[in-house]
């Protein structure tokens, strides 16, 4: 699991929501850099994080990484960890798009803060989900998950509700690393299916891994090396 910001308080509680779904034989471990943003909450932010995110693959190229999973809502730095490695590469927002498209005809993806709804519009018209996909968020900051657990989950089941009221919401997308706990209560509160994009990450990857599928290497994700002085 690779958290590009700095956090890593939310590094441990990703990697635990991750290992609570992992096969017993997939050992799941995690990094995040030691300096930069704590929230991936800007453009700014995600300029920083994406650099970070080619240092942590580049870095690890030859320590028997088997698959890589991005665990940030908005998929920071997917493409270029796809140029520089030939394990697959999952991000956790379009995981988590790919399998609310195959349990719900309509769902809406609910992240936070406001301002990140653009960075996840971004990942569902990569996958051309415009049509089935509604983004919404909360105004809470990242930082504020492990403060105001309580506060969080009464925030999103209220939007939730909304969701399902307003935007024919069939299911249900956490838009951010830090959200998974509280999925059971949104699911309960809600009685759709809710996604969580860790769990999904780690799913799709260790999918791919057992078909022996990785990232086309033609073209778009043609191999490239990260310069040494940027390691």
């Amino acid at each position: 699991m690779l958290n590009p910001n700095s956090d890593a308080a939310m590094t441990a509680a990703v990697l635990t929501a991750a290992r609570a779904v992992a096969a017993p034989d997939t050992i799941v471990s995690g990094r995040n850099p030691d300096t930069g943003p704590a929230a991936i909450e800007s453009h700014v932010d995600e300029a920083f994080g994406e650099v970070a995110v080619a240092r942590a693959v580049a870095a690890s190229v030859d320590d028997g990484v088997d698959a890589y999973v991005i665990a940030c809502f908005g998929d920071t730095g997917r493409d270029a960890a796809r140029d520089l490695v030939d394990v697959p590469v999952v991000g956790m927002t379009e995981a988590a798009l790919m399998n609310a498209a195959l349990v719900a005809h309509r769902f809406t993806v609910i992240t936070l803060p406001v301002r990140t709804i653009a960075m996840a519009e971004r990942v569902v018209r990569h996958l051309g989900l415009e049509h089935r996909c509604t983004v919404r968020a909360i105004d809470l900051g990242v930082g504020e998950l492990h403060d105001e657990a309580a506060q969080v989950a009464e925030l999103m089941i209220a939007e939730a509700l909304r969701a399902l009221a307003d935007d024919g919401a069939e299911a249900i997308v956490l838009g951010c690393a830090g959200l998974a706990g509280v999925a059971e209560a949104i699911g309960t509160a809600c009685g759709v299916p809710v996604i969580d994009g860790v769990a999904a990450g780690i799913g799709l990857a260790e999918s791919l891994v057992r078909q022996g599928l990785t990232t086309s290497s033609i073209g778009t994700h043609a191999r490239v090396a990260l310069p040494v002085d940027l390691r």
